[in-house]
């Protein structure tokens, strides 16, 4: 069975006609859908109405949009490359050209970064770049790996509601897992960028 992918995107209508690039391209992989940055985290972990791992098992691929409500999307990527092993590949779709946005993706831990084409046709291209490099010449993680990774983040994200309905007492975080990733927009600049600025 094809392998999930999972596209990170608050827009419905960019959702839709992705979704249409990738049918026409011939992707025969299950799509899900997280529309903002805190979903992407939840599904990830395995966390809330993504808890069943046989309906949302982790993705080979994350399509990840920047722009994202309640969690931006940098801090997304930083949160995945911050789990342990975590086997998924991520590569950015943005309408974003900006040179910090694509440094920063890059130094975060980025695998690509796309740019939204401006028409269909051009997306329709872009989906079948995404099938023929990612989806059929890339060897992805081995799936038993990915295995192993999903029960131990939805064994960590069960953690604090196991202990409730115990009635054991459970250290909350003095702040809240999402607001613990710090923006990416106060990250160091590259060396590069230090010296010759940023041309936005």
């Amino acid at each position: 069975m094809a392998r999930t992918i999972l596209l990170v995107e608050d827009e419905p209508n960019d959702v839709f006609f992705m979704q249409q690039a990738m049918q026409k391209a011939g992707i025969v992989n299950p799509i899900q859908v997280a529309s903002n940055g805190q979903e992407a985290i939840d599904y990830l972990k395995g966390a809330c109405k993504f808890a069943d791992r046989a309906e949302f098992p982790l993705p080979c691929l994350v399509l990840l949009d920047l722009k994202l409500p309640y969690v931006m999307g940098l801090d997304v990527l930083r949160w995945i490359r911050q789990q342990h092993g975590l086997p998924v590949i991520v590569v950015i779709l943005s309408s974003s050209k900006e040179e910090e946005d694509i440094a920063t993706a890059y130094r975060l831990g980025a695998n690509g970064y796309l740019v939204k084409p401006p028409d269909l046709g051009k997306l329709l291209d872009m989906a079948k770049s995404i099938k023929d490099f990612w989806l059929t010449h890339n060897t992805p993680p081995p799936e038993s790996q990915e295995k192993v990774v999903a029960v131990e983040l939805t064994h960590r994200s069960a953690e604090p509601r196991l202990a409730i309905l115990r009635g054991e007492p459970f250290p909350r975080p003095a702040r809240a897992e999402a607001n613990e990733i710090a923006p990416a927009s106060v990250l160091p600049l590259p060396p590069e960028n230090q010296t010759r600025g940023i041309q936005r």
